[in-house]
Order: C-alpha cells, then structure tokens, then sequence
C-alpha cells in the first residue's frame, strides 16, 4: 500500500514492456570482435549496482575497464545488516524488495545462480494501524473502509483500499506509455508533472476523506504526480514480491567476484577532468594520496548528492550543474529493533504492518532460523526528514514507539536496537531520488545525457528510481552509449 508496494493484480503490459526494454539495452555477443569496434578504456565511477552493471558488461564485451569505489564494499545503496544482530539474523538496510514485473533484476539473479524467496510469509495476519485502530487482514481480505475515521463519501467507502486507489489511479496509468522508451515523458503527461500527489487525487474528483487517506498511507505531499505514477506503473502488473535468499547483498557481491582484478576500493573520486573528444581522467585518493586514472571515456555512476562534491573541469554545462545540485534524495531511515523471539505469532500476525505515519514495519526475520527476530520500521518521506534530525537515541525512541503501536508487547520482549540513516551515509547521501513537480519533464533527458565523454548511470538516471531495476536500466543504457561511442 505504500510508496513501493502498490501490488494490484491489474493486467498491463509489463511483459512487453519488459521484453522491449531488454532487447534495447543488452550488448550483442562478442561485440568486440565485430569489424569497426574499438576496445576501450573505461572508468566507471561507483560500484553500486549501475557501475557494477556497467563494468560486468563492458568487461563481458571486451573493453578495459576500471571500477573506482569510495567505500570497501560493493553495492552502494544495497546493504544488508549482519551486525549488530545475534544468531546470524540479518535485515536490509537499503533496497528490499523484488516485484516479479522487474525483469533486468531477475535476469542477474538467474545469471549468478541466487535464489529468489517471497518477500512476504504464506502465512498470518498483516495489520494496519491507522488513526489509533489495529485491524488485522488476513491473506486475501482487503482493508474495510467503514472502519476508518476518514470522511470518505458513501460509494468510496464500499470501494475498499484497493478499488479506491484503482478508481483515481487506473485510468491515468494507461496515458503513461513506457517510461523507458527515448524521449519519455511526452507532452501530454506534463499536467501531471506540474502537480503534488494530493493535487492529482483531487483533479480526479477524490473526496476530501480519500486525498486525506491515501496522502496519509502513502507519504507522497510534496513530489511529483507523475513521480508517483511512473512509480505505481513500474510494478502494477506484479503479483508478488520476492527476495534474495540470503540477502539482497549476494547479488552485487556475485558482480564484484567476477570485477576483482578491476575494483579499487576505498578510492573516493574528487576530481574529473577532460579532454573533451580526446580523453577522460579521474583523480581518486587512495591511502590518502592523489592517483590520476586515464580513459577514453567515464560513467559516473554515484548520486548527485555525492557528484556535487566532485570538483569537475571543465565544468559541465550549466543547467546540468544546476540539476547536481538541485536533484532531492530522501533520507530514509530504518530502524531495527531485535527481540528475543517472534512474539507476534502468538497473535496469529505475519509481523508485517502498515501505518499512517507513513512508515511500514517489515519482519524479514520470518524465513530465518531461530528462536530470535527482527522487526524494521521504514520510514519514508515527509516523516524521515524530520526523524533523520533526530540523534540516534531519539531515532531509536521514536522507532520503537511506532512500532509498538501495531505491536503493544514489543518492548517485553525487545533485546537490541540500532538505526540507519541514508543521508548520514557519506557515499550516498540519501536513499533514493525524489522529483517536485516540473522536474521529471524539465530534468528526465538532461540528467541521462552525456557530458563530452562522461556518462551517467545510477537509479536517478533511470525510469524506475529507488529499485533495483532501476540502477541496472541505467547501467545497461550508459554500456551501450559507451561501446557505440566513437
């Protein structure tokens, strides 16, 4: 229900779409080989999943490449928690979740031999908590709105949540087209992008209760309308949600296994310069001490909230500056809060809830040996912000209030806390990017466009921000514009 878990079983063409998007952005084999192809020298800024992407596939084709990461780990904006948990549990800090619609995604996790698990169990009851009520929904049933305390009109609440957020939502998604597709978004959809999320529901005649409700579950006020619904189309045709068994961490590590000879880690790149059609370099430290590395061509696949603390010369064109600059990366805060056993079975509860916070509360515990579990409020949007002010140990305070709110025995049984912070993160910066209104139409074609021979890769610079699916798009893209480059 909220921002990354629309999961209505609607029948759109994501198949298509998907097969469209692969043959668009996969590299022929043995491109290398063929007449008029030139081995390249290529560095890729950013071993998250765009610059590993990139690199596996450059290095696949026969180019020679060198992956440059700041940190001592892949993945970037993948990460799962081991520590500081006991009994070998472990949760996902950042990217969580795989719909079935996300076919780059799976393509790699087939590739490398993981396994996919559901996201969430078969089994128990998930709850809502919303306005001080805890309604427990079992596997199939969906969310009685007579129950709530919103002032829905008569024919919205016989809808349900589901039929709700259809009725104002379905009719729009069939104008979006592929968000992948060149030259994405077309005019028509600029009314969209020119408006909030709560400005759109009441354009499509929501009562004042519904923009009330679905504001409230959803988090979105301030971005983008058509922010919200490339985001909502980008898995409506999926039915379930899947993990990687394990950890979601596997699937950048399998990359970096096979990049070993072309990662230096710890290399925080501070400084790129050109030769504008002739040659790229990229000054990196490494034990503390300036390298220069030399290429023919970049992709820089890092945030912009971290670019724009890149010294860059010549500069890039200015209205691409401005969008380093101006581009938003929600904070995004987790909290994770360890318990001596899985208490909320007791209840006949999956663990799993939905708040009006916004903020959702995962168990990924469910799959795991042991006794021990793991519950993780996500707290998302305009509530992150002003909990990602907090100090920790307000952080954790105000996590575990959340949480005990759906689950009123949490703190007889609670052992551990810890928090996380993505804008604390000095290689991130934020969790994902996150578009006002004007900026997907004024800033979708500048952020992919190359900058001489700089190449730009990363969620930001994809059609599905926040997912995985995402930052492998993005990656595959800058390969291509790379290897065809002159």
């Amino acid at each position: 229900m909220n921002r990354r878990k629309f999961l209505r079983q609607s029948a759109l063409a994501a198949g298509a779409l998907a097969a469209s998007r692969l043959g668009r952005l996969a590299l022929p084999p043995s491109v290398v080989a063929q007449v008029g192809v030139t081995r390249k020298r290529v560095i890729v800024v950013g071993a998250g999943l765009a610059g590993l992407v990139a690199a596996y596939e450059l290095t696949q084709a026969g180019h020679d490449v060198t992956l440059l990461e700041a940190s001592t780990r892949p993945g970037g904006r993948i990460w799962t928690l081991r520590e500081p948990f006991s009994d070998g549990l472990y949760a996902e800090a950042g990217a969580g979740r795989i719909p079935e619609t996300h076919d780059l995604t799976i393509k790699y996790v087939k590739l490398f031999g993981l396994t996919l698990d559901p996201f969430y169990p078969s089994g128990g009851a998930t709850l809502y908590s919303i306005r001080g009520k805890r309604i427990k929904l079992r596997p199939g049933e969906t969310l009685d709105l007579a129950q709530l305390p919103f002032g829905l009109t008569p024919e919205e609440r016989r809808l349900g949540l589901d039929a709700l957020e259809a009725k104002y939502i379905d009719p729009v998604l069939k104008e979006l087209g592929n968000p992948a597709a060149p030259g994405w978004p077309p005019e028509r959809l600029k009314k969209y992008d020119q408006i909030t999320w709560p400005e759109f529901l009441r354009s499509q005649g929501a009562s004042p209760g519904a923009v009330e409700l679905l504001t409230a579950l959803s988090g979105w006020e301030d971005d983008s309308a058509l922010d919200f619904l490339r985001d909502d189309l980008g898995h409506r045709g999926a039915k379930h949600l899947t993990k990687i068994r394990g950890g979601n961490d596997l699937l950048p590590t399998a990359f970096a296994s096979r990049l070993a000879e072309k990662i230096r880690y710890g290399s925080p790149v501070v400084r790129i310069e050109q030769d504008v059609g002739r040659s790229v370099r990229a000054v990196s430290l490494e034990a503390g001490s300036p390298q220069t590395h030399s290429a023919e061509r970049m992709i820089c696949a890092i945030p912009f909230s971290c670019l724009r603390r890149v010294e860059v010369s010549p500069r890039f064109r200015p209205e691409k500056h401005a969008v380093i600059e101006q581009l938003y990366y929600d904070p995004v805060v987790r909290v994770f809060l360890q318990t001596r056993r899985r208490f909320w079975i007791d209840e006949g509860l999956n663990g799993f809830a939905d708040t009006d916070h916004p903020m959702e509360i995962w168990n990924p515990t469910f799959d795991q040996p042991g006794i021990r579990g793991i519950l993780m409020a996500y707290l998302e949007d305009g509530l992150t912000r002003r909990v990602a002010a907090m100090p920790e140990s307000e952080r954790i305070r105000f996590g575990i209030e959340a949480v005990e709110r759906a689950h009123p025995r949490l703190r007889v049984h609670l052992e551990a806390a810890t928090s996380l912070c993505w804008a604390e993160q000095p290689w991130a910066r934020g969790a994902y990017s996150a578009f006002r209104p004007g900026e997907i139409t004024s800033w979708t074609a500048l952020i992919q466009q190359p900058e001489g021979s700089v190449h730009f890769a990363g969620e930001h610079a994809s059609s599905a921000p926040g997912w995985m699916q995402g930052a492998l798009e993005s990656g595959l893209r800058a390969t291509r514009e790379v290897h065809e480059a002159g």
